[in-house]
């Protein structure tokens, strides 16, 4: 496949896009979706370079926001979060979306993603309920994204298989056979069903309890399954532009990013879901290209443990705000499109400072939503508020009605509507 251009493919999207949605929203005065972006580095970055001096609206932008200068009234940036119990280094960026406990222990068993809690709460509005993605991630091990059991949803990482899924249709045979394989699924899930209630009555109560939750969970795959048969008889949105090229060189860290941001962006833009998290797995990542004319002297780990070496700092603050740029040029075409006020766009890690593997005092920042923003909120650096409260404020956002998840207290203090 050629190459796909950046540029020319995001010039398509907002003429083939953004008149479906433009349409939708004349047809009865009904306000746009509310949407969130959820992006991950689970190396974090250098917190002094990110975290500003000052609380509150007037703060001066430290040297990483100023990439993000332009946009300072549409994001706010916080210190002093965290989630309680979660320690374990690397291992917890399993945990960031789920605020399990214990994600070093033997037997550890993690929790529902913070993504999929919304997503079960809005049902099966888009054809894709969420949408998991990663950069040079670690299928196997790593993910945002956990189901309600605790299982991982391996992310994708490949751009072209992503607008596969995302736009093109098939012919009319492997429709035909896609659905064939839906009414099957749905046909085992009854022989299931029925089953379990043959035999229930003769369970005790320890074992009755697992297999309500078993039998919960098939109920569930069956909501699922009906969705997915209503969406394959609904067309895909018209495909913006040629096929994206995959770039499947590890080192080439910022390309991939940037290329899954944009695929991130149609997803959304196309209202294919309205939930999307893309995980840069740093961890993984080898020698990577810093710029046009210099390699890394050691993988992005080797330089996380910097241990105030100079040219390893040196080499992490280029790597930092690469992402950050990245990071404003998102911002940019989503607040160009007029996006950005319905999208909520959250930047975070796992890691306060992966040097010495801590995980408290998380570098977070929030963009975009209808909040109002343009502050540096501060929580207690020595007993951090749980960053589950900044997904309470989240999901409320989006519609949902619940006023807890996870480790919560109640919503993000100080964080209001416009």
């Amino acid at each position: 496949m050629k190459p796909w251009s950046r540029r020319s493919v995001l010039r398509g999207a907002g003429v083939s896009l953004a008149l479906p949605w433009l349409a939708c929203r004349a047809q009865g005065g009904q306000a746009p979706p509310r949407r969130m972006l959820l992006i991950a580095n689970n190396l974090g970055v250098l917190p002094k370079h990110f975290f500003p001096d000052q609380a509150g609206p007037d703060y001066t932008l430290s040297p990483y926001l100023r990439e993000l200068g332009e946009f300072r009234r549409d994001f706010t940036v916080c210190s002093g979060l965290s989630h309680p119990g979660v320690s374990g280094g690397h291992s917890a960026d399993n945990c960031l979306l789920t605020a399990a406990r214990g994600a070093f222990k033997s037997g550890f068993r993690n929790s529902i993603s913070f993504d999929q809690f919304v997503a079960e709460k809005l049902g099966p509005v888009t054809r894709f309920p969420s949408l998991n993605l990663g950069v040079n991630v670690d299928k196997g091990n790593r993910s945002l994204s956990w189901t309600r059991d605790g299982v991982l949803l391996p992310a994708e990482d490949s751009a072209p298989q992503l607008y596969e899924r995302l736009f093109l249709a098939g012919d009319a045979e492997a429709v035909a056979r896609q659905k064939r394989r839906l009414e099957s699924r749905g046909s085992v899930l009854d022989t299931l069903r029925e089953e379990t209630k043959r035999f229930s009555g003769e369970l005790g109560r320890e074992d009755r309890a697992r297999l309500e939750q078993y039998v919960t969970s098939v109920r569930e795959v069956e909501e699922r399954m009906a969705a997915a048969r209503l969406w394959e008889r609904k067309p895909k949105p018209a495909a913006p532009g040629p096929m994206p090229g995959d770039i499947q060189d590890k080192k080439l860290f910022f390309e991939k990013f940037g290329l899954m941001l944009d695929m991130a962006e149609l997803a959304l833009e196309s209202d294919s879901t309205r939930i999307v998290t893309l995980m840069a797995d740093a961890f993984v990542t080898p020698v990577l290209k810093l710029n046009e004319s210099e390699l890394s002297t050691q993988t992005y780990h080797g330089l996380s443990h910097h241990g105030q070496d100079a040219a390893k700092v040196r080499q992490l603050e280029e790597i930092d705000r690469q992402q950050m740029k990245l990071l404003a040029l998102t911002l940019g075409r989503l607040r160009g499109k007029n996006l950005l006020d319905r999208t909520m766009v959250f930047y975070g890690s796992n890691m306060g400072d992966a040097n010495i593997h801590d995980n408290t005092n998380l570098p977070i920042l929030l963009a975009g939503g209808g909040f109002r923003h343009g502050q540096h909120l501060v929580f207690p650096r020595e007993n951090n508020a749980p960053l589950s409260n900044l997904f309470v404020s989240m999901m409320q956002r989006m519609g949902v009605e619940a006023d807890s998840f996870a480790s919560s207290t109640g919503p993000l203090r100080g964080l209001e509507l416009v």
